[in-house]
């Protein structure tokens, strides 16, 4: 993949929309939300979307709505009349504190804000993100945006070397080493609290969750690659034996860039 500063608003503004078209930021929260990622080539630099559209939602953004910023969060790049996005502290800060993270989510997932002010802490219920929440993620205290470069370093030191962190009554943010990470990530997370919501209104805070034990069975294993009856149809495969949900939607919401 290219990654010169066009592409990567390309890349950023289809993130922005398989946000949209996975239910992570439709309806009341179709304006609510920003994917970013570091330039390859700039890497004290991110593109982000940002706000001051006509029309401001996650499902329409386009290459040229992206926004360039520094590590600060000023804004250095972009469509007249545009801004950066209202926490934009959030992703400057974990990029500062994290080099490793070349990519930001930040979403309101219904799920996920639910069981924050519940307070229940996530737990294995199914295979999709089993990993992400097989210890408790770090959660920020606080509904509040995140506006300041105080906050935002707060959110980055809880944050830590995890994937996710859980803002309470707010929603999430998650990184990883680029768009298909952090976007994947996100959806991850909002299905395990989905049910981790299902296994709470039926059988209490006190559910049953996936056993470290079953999770060992899932992880402790030869890869399926290496298998016999695998190694020569995955020689030739295109791509890896892994899902295709990022390149399917990612496909699926570009058909008109």
């Amino acid at each position: 993949m290219s990654t010169t500063l066009e592409d990567v608003k390309y890349q950023v503004a289809i993130a922005n929309r398989v946000l949209a078209e996975l239910g992570l930021a439709t309806g009341a929260l179709a304006s609510l939300g920003h994917a970013s990622w570091r330039v390859p080539s700039q890497p004290d630099t991110f593109v982000v979307k940002g706000r001051g559209y006509e029309i401001d939602a996650l499902a329409t953004m386009r290459p040229e709505d992206m926004v360039v910023c520094n590590l600060e969060g000023y804004k250095i790049g972009g469509p007249p009349g545009s801004t950066q996005c209202r926490e934009v502290k959030m992703h400057s800060c974990i990029y500062k504190a994290r080099p490793d993270v070349q990519s930001v989510v930040h979403v309101h997932p219904r799920y996920v804000v639910v069981m924050s002010v519940l307070q229940a802490t996530l737990v294995p219920m199914c295979q999709e993100g089993i990993q992400l929440v097989r210890t408790p993620l770090p959660v920020y205290p606080h509904v509040k945006t995140v506006w300041s470069d105080e906050e935002g370093m707060e959110v980055a030191r809880l944050l830590g070397n995890n994937r996710a962190i859980i803002l309470q009554g707010h929603g999430a943010s998650t990184v990883g080493d680029g768009l298909e990470q952090s976007v994947t990530t996100m959806l991850q997370l909002e299905e395990q609290a989905k049910m981790n919501w299902y296994a709470y209104c039926a059988a209490g805070p006190d559910h049953a969750r996936i056993p470290d034990a079953m999770i060992d069975e899932m992880t402790n294993r030869t890869p399926v690659r290496q298998l016999p009856h695998f190694q020569e149809s995955a020689a030739q495969e295109r791509q890896a034996l892994e899902g295709g949900v990022w390149a399917y939607y990612a496909w699926k919401v570009s058909r008109d860039l």
